[in-house]
């Protein structure tokens, strides 16, 4: 199990406005303070309106949804552990049964999003979690029964992180593999180290090998647990797998480079007989296509060469019979079981429209555990039995004062770009029988660069849609994955301001719209999302009503000198190497920091002040300068946070100030 993609994912609290009085005119000097909510104590404030109690009352039934994540299944018995919000964060929790009560498994401040049981004795499990946001999981184990709140030891080292851990298959040995922290000198180089641990003794650990660079992720044993495949993330287009003799820890790569081409592989799984790994690969293709290669002689053979789209989220049967992979298809994710044997399909399991998290085998070689996530349901648990083509849903979540059953569906649109190319997105509508007129646009760019916006449930976005009348699109600008290798590269080195030109191509299609008003735009978006919405405020001040950052990057030369250094490099394949003159100077020119004078809109910047991947002074350095002229400007820090917000206090406090900002950017007068 890679508890890196869980722990390490950001997790951003968009926020909505209700029609009406803005924020800033309902906190009158006649209110009182009995009358406000108090902000969260680790949030700093500056130039953010204070919050009605009667606003967040308000908008409370839009704020209290919570997702369902599947973690991990138990070794022997059919139940599973799955992630949910507890209070203010994400715990993991029991969950004996379809439908049954789910047991509390942690209690922690800090969240929890991944666990899994030992798998053979089951008679413990293992959890990661940071501090603050910092992104320095650490690895903890604890005895099944005790308090989820009490004691649990630490089974990998303090003060490092935790780039991903997997399971042995014959005993409840782990791989985990760690890299250096708090370092972000330009010149610093990483080590990744590789460790076999007991979880029982973690103090004799073994090192088995040091490997140059952060990059190195998917960690999984050989069925005879004598093997490990890995692979090297160099860039979102080129990646190479590897075997490493646990014994000797002595590794050799087993994808060569394919001549001029970059290739990239995703997850790597061994088949029953651990002669062969699966896994996705765009080699020879634009999309990533299930694929399988021997072992012995690196020999690949193409799976599935009827799907021109992305294989994602791939598992094998313990005993090699069966692998599930999804498909992503436009954004939205088509399960797929294939026999090995011939590879030929099952029948399809019959699921809701969505998005699918990972997919994972029970040890019964029958059941397959995943999480599916729809437009009308938050992120939900389920399982597929393939003896019986059955689908259960675990769980589901309680009634609440709104029903999601009501929201609307995501339109795919398309519009043309400045150089002809073609861009999509999904729009949300505002619902037409309900607010007449043209509706205001909330354009919500997402990070990355290298992800995507799929289906999926908007949570408290949705309050925009139902209560507000703002319609919202999501683009997938050139650059985002999904859409083949090329597209992807797109956006590469001095090509960045191109994702940026396709938004301007989207204000001219919203123009274009008879119900949405191009003059009411409002951009907003997180990390990467976060930068692109600061490039868009000053390529094109006079097309918007105003600008969210979150997390966002203002100068990619500051960015890289200061990010975590175990990443550094793996972000100068996509943003350029800014100890190059040449490429810095570039940088320099097109940072939005360097370009603040031409903002002419309010703007509102959000940020962790632990944030390893956009360290808080890009944040700071933005709002310090736009303050120096008379654009208005709002800022949140969170001493208590990372890359997002991820607990609920402060991810509520910034939906009620976002409620404030977009009131008077889309509905003064």
């Amino acid at each position: 199990m890679d508890f890196n993609r869980k722990l390490a994912a950001a997790c951003f609290f968009m926020a909505a406005a209700p029609i009406g009085a803005t924020l800033a005119q309902s906190a009158a000097p006649a209110a009182t303070t009995a009358a406000l909510v108090t902000p969260p104590a680790a949030l700093v404030l500056d130039g953010v309106p204070p919050v009605p109690k009667s606003v967040a009352d308000q908008v409370a039934a839009y704020t209290d949804f919570r997702p369902t994540g599947f973690a991990s299944w138990h070794p022997t018995k059919l139940e599973m552990v799955i992630s949910r919000r507890h209070k203010n964060t994400p715990q993991i929790y029991r969950l004996s049964a379809p439908g049954a009560t789910a047991e509390l498994m942690t209690d922690y401040a800090e969240p929890v999003r991944a666990g899994s049981y030992a798998p053979l004795s089951g008679k413990y499990y293992l959890f990661g979690k940071d501090t603050g946001g910092n992104e320095v999981n650490r690895v903890w184990r604890k005895d099944v029964g005790a308090a989820a709140d009490s004691e649990s030891v630490g089974i990998t080292p303090a003060n490092k992180r935790v780039q991903g851990l997997a399971w042995a298959n014959t005993s409840d040995r782990v791989v985990y593999n760690v890299v250096p922290v708090n370092r972000q000198g330009s010149a610093d180089t990483i080590k990744t180290e590789v460790f076999i641990a007991d979880p029982l003794k973690p103090e004799e650990a073994k090192k088995i090998a040091e490997l140059d660079g952060g990059g190195w992720f998917g960690f999984t044993f050989s069925p005879d647990d004598k093997t490990l495949a890995y692979f090297e993330y160099v860039s979102a287009n080129e990646s190479y797998i590897w075997l490493m003799d646990v014994a000797s820890g002595k590794s050799r790569r087993l994808t060569e480079k394919n001549g001029t081409e970059p290739v990239a592989y995703g997850d790597i799984a061994f088949s029953g007989d651990g002669k062969h790994l699966f896994t996705a690969t765009d080699r020879g293709s634009e999309f990533q296509r299930l694929t399988m290669i021997e072992i012995a002689t690196g020999k690949q053979t193409t799976v599935t060469k009827d799907i021109n789209w992305d294989v994602q989220s791939m598992d094998v049967t313990r005993d090699g019979k069966l692998i599930a992979f999804v498909v992503n298809e436009d954004g939205t994710g088509k399960l797929r079981i294939m026999r090995t044997a011939d590879n030929t399909y099952l029948p399809a399991p019959k699921l809701p429209l969505g998005t699918i998290g990972s997919v994972s085998w029970h040890r019964n070689s029958t059941d397959l555990g995943f999480s599916l996530v729809s437009a009308t349901s938050p992120s939900e648990v389920y399982s597929l039995n393939t003896k019986t083509n059955a689908v259960t849903r675990w769980t589901t979540h309680e009634k609440m004062a709104v029903d999601p059953a009501t929201f609307p569906e995501p339109e795919l649109v398309r519009w043309k770009s400045f150089d002809g190319r073609m861009i999509s997105g999904f729009l949300y509508r505002a619902p037409a029988a309900k607010f007449l007129g043209k509706r205001p646009v909330l354009i919500s760019i997402h990070g990355g660069p290298e992800a995507q916006a799929t289906t999926g449930f908007l949570g408290r976005n949705n309050y925009y849609l139902n209560e507000m009348g703002i319609s919202i699109i999501y683009p997938n600008v050139r650059g985002s994955s999904g859409y083949g290798k090329s597209f992807l590269k797109l956006d590469n080195g001095k090509l960045r301001e191109d994702s940026v030109k396709d938004i301007g191509a989207l204000f001219d299609w919203i123009a274009t719209q008879k119900d949405l008003d191009a003059s009411r735009v409002v951009v907003t978006g997180g990390s990467y999302g976060g930068y692109m919405t600061l490039a868009v405020t000053t390529m094109y001040p006079e097309r918007i009503a105003g600008a969210l950052s979150v997390v966002g990057i203002s100068n990619f030369v500051t960015f890289l000198e200061r990010t975590e250094s175990y990443r550094r490099d793996l972000r100068r394949v996509e943003y350029g190497d800014e100890r190059d003159p040449e490429m810095r100077k570039w940088m320099e020119e097109i940072a939005p920091l360097n370009r603040a004078n031409r903002i002419k809109r309010p703007l509102f910047v959000v940020q962790g002040k632990n944030d390893p991947r956009v360290p808080w002074q890009e944040a700071q350095q933005i709002v310090d300068t736009v303050k120096k002229t008379s654009v208005p400007v709002w800022y949140m820090l969170a001493n208590d946070e990372g890359h997002g917000f991820a607990k609920k206090a402060n991810a509520d406090y910034q939906f009620y100030a976002t409620i404030a900002f977009l009131q008077q950017t889309m509905f003064a007068k």
